[in-house]
């Protein structure tokens, strides 16, 4: 359906990646997963969320970050983080087909070699005190926004 992708760095909790493996498979996005993670790839819990859809999903595993950015770099694509730290909001950002949105740990972040490689810094506005959302959370309304962006329909 899209040349979108979502990039995981680092991904710490099964059950979040495996709903974003999920929600991925049933809006035609390729998954990037760059390694370490915090937990096996077969883990049950990453099943368990995933469910039968995550045979369907394209994922990519990627050893480290500097063999991620190696292809990335091949392919000429965006890298559009997601971030606390990022000042533009999710909606003002203009989407390409085949822009990679990445998704830091759950736990930290990314760290600001990642942060600095990004050609895009994007936040999802939320009320004051509050911190962040769940990835897996996230990662569904950027990817809605940018599917509505880039879809030809």
């Amino acid at each position: 359906m899209s040349n979108l992708r979502i990039a995981l760095y680092q991904p710490d909790i099964p059950g979040n990646t495996g709903t974003i493996l999920r929600m991925a498979a049933c809006l035609g996005l390729s998954v990037d997963v760059i390694e370490p993670a915090g937990f096996d790839l077969s883990d049950r819990n990453l099943k368990r969320a995933g469910m039968d859809y995550i045979a369907s999903v394209a994922l990519t595993r990627h050893v480290n970050w500097e063999r991620f950015e190696e292809w990335r770099s091949a392919s000429g694509r965006r890298l559009v983080l997601a971030s606390t730290k990022a000042a533009l909001p999710y909606t003002r950002y203009d989407f390409r087909p085949d822009d990679i949105l990445l998704f830091g740990r759950e736990s930290a972040g990314v760290p600001d070699h990642v942060h600095e490689r990004a050609d895009g810094r994007i936040l999802i506005p939320m009320a004051d005190g509050q911190r962040s959302l769940n990835i897996a959370i996230s990662a569904a309304m950027i990817a809605g926004e940018a599917i509505r962006q880039v879809s030809p329909i």
